[in-house]
């Protein structure tokens, strides 16, 4: 079993930054693939980011490839999304995930393991 809690989610003005971690329990974080997802009012949930156990890969959906950076460091449990030039259309609650696939990544299915979301809200 996985818990993940998720934090550093605001108020933010269109063009800023936020970083948002996520901190998951477990003593094999280093062999689970994390990913981020988030859910704008009336939408499905939507892939943003992952981050491969092997190598430390990482995916990004179109939408915030160039804005949005992931990261983990697997000595304190944590994953980072260091989110740059926001959007209003960022404006989500947004999740961290974990998993051991190494395919689908960009699929919320493929994860079985979620925290309870972080809200970042981006004012035009």
């Amino acid at each position: 079993q996985v818990q993940l809690v998720e934090s550093g989610g605001g108020l933010v003005q269109a063009g800023g930054s936020l970083r948002l971690s996520c901190v998951a329990s477990g003593r094999t974080f280093s062999s689970y693939t994390m990913g981020w997802f988030r859910q704008a009012p009336g939408k499905e949930r939507e892939f943003v980011a992952a981050i491969s156990w092997i190598g430390g890969r990482t995916y990004y959906a179109d939408s915030v490839k160039g804005r949005f950076t992931m990261s983990r460091d697997n000595a304190k449990n944590t994953v980072y999304l260091q989110m740059n030039s926001l959007k209003p259309e960022d404006t989500a609650v947004y999740y961290c995930a974990s998993g051991q696939s190494l395919r689908g990544l960009d699929s919320s299915r493929t994860y079985p393991y979620w925290g309870q979301g972080t809200q970042v809200t981006v004012s035009s």
